[in-house]
């Protein structure tokens, strides 16, 4: 009995398991309180929208999805690789925008301006190492945002298109900007409140 105990102990240990997670580039306290106080601006419109929370805000590289915990040792060192050959860089916020466009908006998000090609370099060149290791590429092209909010019903829908083109040419007058120095894999955990996440894995970008 003892034996039979220890071999389904020891093979419940070696059993992989899922996890969500995605690759993102974080952002600094402050820049994040600016983009909260531009959903409130955005939330006297009192449309259905699930707002991002403050500490939640980000800016995602890669989304990988559900992944067996054994390719994360795969993962971290496609992302050491590739920020060991990418400089810290600059990134500034300027433009306000929806997906699929401000006439229907189903994704509302902040866009990056100056940083744009940077980003978009070190997310393709993520996209193509880790789909090697069977993680599927996107079906639609890479865009450097930044999601604020998700619209879940056509409640004050046209509010809401009215309130986001107003505040379109204001929000570009913003000077929102930081720098890049890190990549971080985030594990993400969904829960009736909204998701968690925790960071599993900050690798640095060169900055000598």
């Amino acid at each position: 009995m003892r034996v039979n105990a220890l071999t389904r102990k020891q093979a419940k240990l070696s059993r992989s398991y899922k996890m969500r997670a995605f690759i993102a580039i974080e952002l600094p306290k402050e820049i994040r309180d600016a983009l909260v106080r531009l959903q409130e601006q955005l939330k006297t419109s009192k449309a259905d929208v699930k707002w991002v929370e403050p500490q939640n805000i980000h800016s995602t590289l890669k989304f990988l999805g559900e992944i067996e915990d054994k390719k994360l040792e795969g993962i971290i060192t496609i992302m050491e690789d590739v920020a060991e050959d990418k400089r810290a860089y600059d990134i500034r916020i300027s433009s306000l925008g929806a997906f699929p466009n401000i006439s229907s908006p189903r994704v509302i998000w902040v866009g990056i301006d100056k940083g744009d090609s940077e980003t978009k370099e070190i997310a393709k060149e993520l996209e193509e190492k880790i789909a090697k290791l069977g993680i599927p590429k996107e079906d639609r092209p890479f865009s450097s945002h930044i999601t604020i909010g998700r619209t879940r019903s056509p409640i004050n829908r046209e509010r809401l298109i009215r309130d986001l083109n107003n505040l379109q040419l204001k929000f570009a007058r913003e000077t929102l900007g930081f720098l890049v120095t890190k990549i971080t894999l985030f594990k993400s955990t969904l829960t009736p409140k909204g998701p968690i996440y925790e960071a599993l894995k900050e690798t640095n970008l060169k900055t000598t």
